[in-house]
Formats: structure tokens, C-alpha cells, sequence
């Protein structure tokens, strides 16, 4: 699908005609700039790949750099591949948020705040063992048991339990498009966006 590649800047709330506070997530969605088009010819399938966010050239890796040159595109921070534009794109083209001007519904996809190693009842929801009497005072928050002892003694795969918790890659659909920016590269939509302020996400048509 098209998109774009963009920053989350933050959560607000804006009235609607009906007067209902609604929240929505202020996304800066651009600009882009192409630095690849491939094709079903050279690459075995049609995209184009767009650039968000300058960097300086001494951080760039010296294959990175060539393939900017080679675009004729300053050095961009963050990559990305999207496909399906409506308009034929070409090295060095800026995608806008313009791209959402008639654009009801998104797809935004982020990184989810990571939680560091967290146990069953924060991780999965679990209630614990209830009581705290009869020699259970202190494992209030401890998963249980996790299988049987002597068949099939292993303990299954997929099994839920403590461990390392978000920091995933999230895909929140159907977002509505409140309202769009253009002078300012902004983007508003109703609701949350999986990450924290600042971080990059991709918008999909």
C-alpha cells in the first residue's frame, strides 16, 4: 500500500462538530524523498523505497553513501519501501502528507514501548494463585504450575511466562484521519499509535 514514513510527536484532543472531545495522535508524516524505484524487471517486483530524516554523511556507512549519491538524495536517517502509487515516482521525488488529503482510514505501524523482563500478571494478565494463606503467602504473583512432572516431563513450547515485554513491531488498523496539515508536514488521527514521543512509525493508505 502507499504511505509514508513518519514521527509520532505526541497525543492531544481536539472537539468534534457534535462537541465530543475526541483524542488523537499528532503523527509528523514527512516529507520523503525517493531513493530507489524498483522494478518487475530488474527486482522481481514494483516499489519505491523513501528516505525520512537527514543525517550527517560521516554517519553514514560508505554502501549507504553510494546509494544516495547515486540517487542524488541527501543522506537520510530512516528507509522504507511502499507500493501501489498512484503516480509515477522517480529518484529525488518528495512524497507530502498531501498523499492523505483524501484519505479517510490508516495504517500505522510502530514500535511498542519496551517493558524490560516483566512476569506473568503484567505480562499476560494472569491473577495469581488468590489466597494468601495455606504456605502461599509468598508467591502471590507466581505463574503456577507449568506442567506435569512425570508425563510428558518437558515443558511445552509457547508456554506463557515471564519474560522480555514490548518493544514489537505493532500494527493499530482502521485509524480515522482527523485532519490534515500540509504547511506544517502533520498528520492527525483518532486514537493511539503503538510507541513513545518521538519515535518513527509508517502510514499506510
Amino acid at each position: 500500500m502507499p504511505g509514508l514514513l513518519g514521527k509520532k510527536i505526541g497525543m492531544i484532543s481536539v472537539f468534534s462538530a457534535d462537541g465530543k472531545n475526541v483524542p488523537c495522535t499528532v503523527i509528523e508524516a514527512g516529507p520523503c524523498v525517493v531513493t530507489q524505484v524498483k522494478s518487475v524487471e530488474k527486482d522481481g517486483y514494483a516499489a519505491v523505497q523513501l528516505g525520512f530524516q537527514d543525517m550527517k554523511e560521516k554517519n553514514v556507512t560508505a554502501p549507504l553513501m553510494g546509494h544516495f549519491k547515486k540517487a542524488g538524495v541527501a543522506p537520510k536517517r530512516h528507509l522504507a519501501e511502499f507500493k501501489n502509487f498512484e503516480q509515477e515516482l522517480n529518484l529525488g521525488d518528495t512524497v507530502t502528507v498531501d498523499l492523505f488529503a483524501d484519505a479517510q482510514y490508516v495504517d500505522v505501524i510502530g514500535t511498542s514501548k519496551g517493558k524490560g523482563f516483566q512476569g506473568v500478571v503484567k505480562r499476560h494478565g494472569f491473577g495469581g494463585v488468590g489466597q494468601a494463606t495455606h504456605g502461599q503467602d509468598d508467591r502471590l504473583r507466581k505463574p503456577g504450575s507449568i506442567g506435569a512432572c512425570s508425563y510428558p516431563a518437558k515443558v511445552f513450547k509457547g508456554l506463557r511466562m515471564g519474560g522480555q515485554m514490548g518493544c514489537d513491531r505493532v500494527t493499530t488498523q482502521n485509524l480515522r484521519v482527523l485532519k490534515v496539515i500540509p504547511e506544517k508536514n502533520l498528520l492527525l488521527i483518532k486514537g493511539s499509535v503503538a510507541g513513545c514521543k518521538g519515535s518513527i512509525v509508517i502510514i499506510e493508505k
